[in-house]
This record gives structure tokens, C-alpha cells and sequence, in this order.
């Protein structure tokens, strides 16, 4: 079962993903409705209050030429009869019931029944009046004519201007109520602005905290397990030293001995054998085997642990350990000693010395190089090792994980160095190794 520590951020994200979408869907989706609601209040509602008022306008300002031609009718002065206005009123009247008719269609739900049933019998009842008058005109009665003006044409044609100035005034409020509910709109979808801006805030700083404590965790671990693998490696390292010291020393000690034993037996025997006798050879050739076996023992004890270290520290083993290189594997080794040298503790020394093993064999059987390069330096604050070639390269991709390297890395970590893989500019491969002088100083007697 995984604890809170080892369990993966994934899902917690991912939910918080989800749910910013959501939001952001809902928030969409809000923002839509009030923007289409208020395109539809704008135009279905403004838009046709003010087309509504122009032509309650044109109706008011036809009633107001109707009325100005009623007053001219009335004055005596007048040298034309009434019946000269007819046409006049005729086209006032088309006038009229055009605005009339494109009024009740824009009017549409803000009339009542009531109001416009009114609006159209009061015009229809105006008319008809005017239609009296004139007919009274016509039979030569302008004085009943003119008396029917002053009584009824007047009172009716005020009536209607009052019917239409009070539309006028209710599509004005009801403009004010739309401006109102637009405003509130607004005022709403800014609300909503900023209080979607501060949860999406909300959400943000939330996830970034527990993406910050959850790498936290995660590097907390990450540095815990890598502390684990360094003290196993380091472990690792320390019984391999221990297991090459122990098996050097058996093979320096025990088989050494033996066959020191043999071939010192072999060469006593020999003695009391005849000169030019077939035993003495054999024996002679026993002896040359023991012998021969005897020094390969030797080298493999020195390579397994070199007693050199102990005996003559890491300057003459290194001495003794390039030229058998060399030897060895038929590079052209060049080495070079720079500095003043100063005493090295033996853990070091094996370390260092065992990082210098590893890039040569490296060099031997990866780079394809003819030449190596070493150099050791005792500089006044540290100690600097160096192995390069002119080979391939190392192809970091490729080997950067092999155990070799990994090992020497190890190794330069545990005695507080650093392990640099750098490039000549002539090709090939530099593997330096720098270990501050207080880390490896040996302050013995």
C-alpha cells in the first residue's frame, strides 16, 4: 500500500484539471447566456422602444399639423373656404395611418389591449369628425362646420396628442428600466469577472502549493534514496577493497610461500641429482614452472591490491604500476609528475588509485587510442589526477552509465573529489580527478 509520501501527484492533478475546465466551461456558458440576453434586451427591446418613439414622434407631429390647420380654419381672415384643406388633412391622414400601423407592430407587447384599442377608435373617431366637417363644408354650413371644429375636432385632436404624449413618456421609462437591467447586467458579468479571476486564482496558488510540496516529497525521497545508494555503494567499494587486500595476501602469502617452497625444494633436489641426468632437467624445468607461476601470482596479487600502496604510497606504486601498463597492454604511456609531493592517507591512495586503473583499462579497451596521457599533480591545495587520450570519446549517452564510471565517481565522492569526463580539443577523452589536499593528506608520524 502506498503512503501519502510514495503516492503519485498525477491524480490530484489531473482533477484539478478537471474541475478548472469545468469551471471554465460553466463560466463560458454563463458569460454566453448574459451576453445573448442582453443582444436580445438591446435590440428587442431598446432598439424598438426607439424605432416605437420616432414614430409616435411622426404621430405627434402630424396631430400637431392637423392642429395647426383646425386654427387657421377657425380664423375668419381666412379668404379660402374649408373645404381648400381637405387635401391637406387627406395626406395628413395617410401620414398618420401609415405611423399608426408601423407603430402597433414595434409597439408589439408593450401595448395593452387597452391602449391600443384607444389609440386606434380615438383616431378613427377623429376622422370620422373631420369627415362631418368637411361634409358640412361641402353643403355651404361653414359656420356648423367651423362649430364642430371648435367643439369636437379640437377636443379630440388634444385627446389623441395626450393618448400619444403619454406613449411617448412610457417608452421613455421603459428605456430608463432597459438601461437599468443592461447596467445591473454588466454590473452582474463584471462579478462574475472577477470572482471567476479570483477562484481561478484560488486554483492556481492551491496547485502550485501541493506541486511544491509534493516535489518536495519527491526530492526529499529522491535525495534520501540517493544518500542510500551512495552509502551502499561506498559499502560495496570498502568490501571489494577488503576482499582484493584478502585475497592479494593469501595469494602474496600462502601460494607465494608454497611455491617459493617448491622451487627452493626443486633446486636442492636438483643438486644431488647427476649433472646432464633426465631427472635433473625435469626437475630444473619443474622449478622454472614454479617460478614462472610464482611472479604471475605476484602481478595478480598486485593488481588486486597493490602492497606498493602500503609499502612505497601511491607516487611509487604509480612508478611501478605505468610501465607494467604499458607493458601489459602495448600503449605508449606518457607520464608526468608535476608539483611537490606530500603524504597520502592509504584509503585515498587506494581510491585514487583504483580511479587511475579503471580510465586505463577504459582507454585499453574502449577509446582505440595507441597513447595515453598521465599526469599527477600536487598542487598547494589539492591533488589532481588526469588520464586522456586521443581516441573515440566517450560516448556519454552510451556509457555515461557504465559500472566503471559509475564506480569511479564513487570513489572520488567518498574521499570528497570530483570526477570530470571533458573533451581535447584534438578529440579523445580527459577523465580528471580533484580531491581537495586537507581530504586526503595523511597526518600521521
Amino acid at each position: 500500500m502506498q503512503t501519502p509520501a510514495q503516492r503519485s501527484p498525477t491524480t490530484g492533478l489531473l482533477l484539478g484539471l478537471i474541475i478548472t475546465l469545468a469551471s471554465v466551461v460553466a463560466y463560458s456558458f454563463y458569460i454566453t447566456v448574459q451576453l445573448s440576453g442582453l443582444r436580445k434586451l438591446q435590440s428587442e427591446m431598446v432598439d424598438r422602444n426607439r424605432k416605437d418613439s420616432l414614430q409616435l414622434l411622426r404621430l405627434q407631429n402630424d396631430l400637431n399639423s392637423v392642429a395647426l390647420a383646425m386654427r387657421d380654419m377657425l380664423d375668419a381672415s381666412e379668404p379660402y373656404p374649408l373645404t381648400a384643406w381637405s387635401a391637406q388633412f387627406e395626406r395628413v391622414r395617410e401620414d398618420l395611418d401609415v405611423a399608426l400601423h408601423l407603430e402597433e407592430q414595434l409597439a408589439g407587447a408593450n401595448r395593452t389591449a387597452e391602449q391600443r384599442n384607444y389609440l386606434t377608435q380615438s383616431v378613427a373617431q377623429f376622422w370620422d369628425a373631420v369627415h362631418r366637417m368637411f361634409a358640412l363644408a361641402a353643403d355651404g354650413k361653414e359656420a356648423q362646420a367651423r362649430e364642430q371644429i371648435r367643439l369636437t375636432l379640437q377636443a379630440r385632436q388634444e385627446s389623441l396628442s395626450t393618448a400619444v404624449s403619454r406613449l411617448l413618456v412610457q417608452n421613455n421609462e421603459g428605456e430608463e428600466q432597459a438601461a437599468g437591467r443592461i447596467a445591473a447586467i454588466y454590473d452582474g458579468v463584471h462579478r462574475q469577472v472577477y470572482l471567476f479571476l479570483l477562484a481561478t486564482l484560488v486554483a492556481i496558488v492551491l496547485t502550485s502549493l501541493y506541486l511544491i510540496r509534493t516535489n518536495r516529497i519527491i526530492f526529499a525521497r529522491l535525495a534520501a534514496l540517493s544518500e542510500q545508494r551512495s552509502e551502499l555503494a561506498q559499502k560495496l567499494i570498502s568490501t571489494q577493497e577488503s576482499t582484493l587486500r584478502h585475497i592479494s595476501r593469501e595469494l602474496h602469502d600462502e601460494f607465494g610461500q608454497v611455491l617459493t617452497a617448491i622451487g627452493s625444494l626443486m633446486g636442492r633436489a636438483g643438486n644431488h641429482l647427476p649433472e646432464g641426468s633426465k631427472v635433473r632437467e625435469e626437475v630444473q624445468e619443474v622449478r622454472e614452472i614454479a617460478q614462472t607461476t610464482l611472479d604471475n601470482i605476484r602481478s595478480l596479487s598486485q593488481a588486486l591490491h597493490p602492497v606498493l600502496l602500503d609499502e612505497a604510497g601511491l607516487v611509487g606504486t604509480l612508478d611501478w604500476y605505468i610501465p607494467t601498463v604499458e607493458r601489459q597492454t602495448g600503449l605508449a604511456m606518457h607520464y608526468e609528475k608535476s608539483g611537490t609531493a606530500f603524504p597520502l592517507d592509504g584509503g585515498a591512495s587506494v581510491h585514487v588509485y583504483r580511479v587511475l586503473q579503471e580510465a586505463l583499462n577504459n582507454v585499453s579497451r574502449h577509446s582505440g587510442a595507441k597513447e595515453a596521457w598521465v599526469r599527477l599533480k600536487f598542487l598547494t591545495d589539492a591533488l589532481e589526477l588526469e588520464v586522456e587520450d586521443h581516441g573515440k570519446g566517450i560516448v556519454v549517452e552510451k556509457n555515461g552509465r557504465g559500472i566503471g564510471l559509475v564506480a569511479m565517481r564513487e570513489r572520488a565522492e567518498i574521499i570528497g573529489g570530483t570526477l570530470e569526463l571533458l573533451q581535447p580539443g584534438i578529440g579523445g577523452t580527459t577523465v580528471r580527478l580533484r580531491i581537495a589536499r586537507e581530504k586526503v593528506e595523511s597526518h600521521g608520524s
